[in-house]
């Protein structure tokens, strides 16, 4: 399918404005610009039952957090999601990803918990990914103050909020009784080495581009950390079973669309129930910008609906039937899972570097 005319539009305007977030001066006009375009793409609010801010303790120091309550659910009890922002793990706030939590929270009829992780490059890794450990281990013992039912509490992120999503999933299976019941990724980037075909075709004109990728793992990770780690690289884990069933959402014009495919494809393979989509025509970042995209914001509908189904039997909203039905799988016939691997970059189905 060809490029999405809105997503074509603002990437001619982003190109006639010049450069990527990594040419920026320093790193707070890095962070400010991101801010920029998140709230002024994010459409048009959507009012939730209640947004309620709070702090959990972290590993250094308080973490603060917000929490959105869909409007069926102000009364009762109800699943949640702990949800990691984009933003290179450099950029990003509660905040920049206001429009997306309220989107998704509403169409899930789940409480989302979004984490105000800390932030590189003053804080590199591991910081980010264990104060999502911490988030996770505190609020599955908590969830009851915030009328969540810690037997339905998922996790998810876009970007490299996703790449933490990941990392906590598996941290978890070391954790007694905190493992998520669902993983939630959009768009994610799972790979610090990417050699894949996506990484190439669209590194650069697409938004997130590869000198911005660069930058995001040279301010994050530590000089000599091996890139095949699996906390960074969760698509390189050697292990995939026993990882809580996943929503993967990755889009055609996106430089890290193949990797996202491939963990799609690793978790199937390892026996774990997985929804993949690749969403045509869509650019990285498409969810946050339904008001410069606006095919997003059924998008986001139809994820949040995703998730309702899978944590809430009362769902909120039926499902919008997805264009490529072949992309959409669930954990079943050989036939599926055999066309999503044959498909998966072979650089990362083999394993290789």
């Amino acid at each position: 399918m060809p490029l999405d005319p809105d997503a074509k539009r603002l990437l001619a305007l982003m190109a006639a404005a010049g450069g990527s977030l990594a040419m920026l001066p320093t790193i707070e006009d890095r962070r400010q610009t991101f801010r920029n375009l998140m709230q002024s793409a994010a459409g048009n609010r959507i009012d939730v039952g209640g947004v309620r801010n709070a702090s959990i303790p972290g590993p250094g120091g308080p973490l603060a957090i917000r929490i959105y309550t869909p409007s069926r659910a102000s009364a009762c009890v109800s699943p949640g999601l702990i949800y990691f922002h984009g933003g290179g793990w450099v950029s990003g706030d509660l905040d920049t990803h206001d429009g997306i939590c309220s989107r998704l929270a509403e169409a899930s009829n789940c409480r989302f918990v979004s984490i105000d992780y800390r932030l590189a490059p003053e804080h590199k890794f591991p910081c980010a990914l264990e104060d999502g450990i911490a988030a996770l281990t505190w609020l599955a013992a908590n969830a009851p103050d915030f009328d969540i039912d810690p037997h339905r509490l998922a996790i998810g992120g876009d970007s490299s909020g996703a790449t933490l999503a990941a990392g906590v999933c598996q941290s978890a299976k070391c954790l007694d009784g905190s493992q998520p019941k669902l993983q939630m990724m959009l768009c994610p980037v799972l790979d610090a080495v990417g050699y894949t075909e996506s990484r190439r075709r669209f590194g650069q004109g697409y938004l997130l581009d590869k000198v911005t990728l660069d930058d995001d793992f040279a301010l994050y990770y530590p000089r000599g950390l091996d890139r095949n780690d699996a906390r960074i690289s969760p698509v390189r884990a050697a292990d995939f079973s026993k990882l809580p069933p996943a929503h993967i959402h990755t889009a055609e014009f996106d430089p890290v669309r193949d990797e996202g495919r491939a963990y799609a494809a690793k978790l199937a393979a390892a026996g774990v129930p997985v929804t993949y989509r690749c969403h045509a025509g869509m650019i990285h970042n498409f969810y946050g910008m339904p008001g410069l995209i606006p095919a997003a914001e059924i998008i986001l509908r139809n994820v949040g609906a995703a998730i309702g189904r899978a944590l809430n039997s009362h769902a909120a909203e039926a499902f919008v039937q997805p264009a490529r039905r072949e992309e959409l799988f669930q954990n079943g016939t050989e036939r599926q899972l055999c066309r999503l691997v044959r498909h998966a970059p072979a650089s990362l189905t083999k394993g290789e570097p």
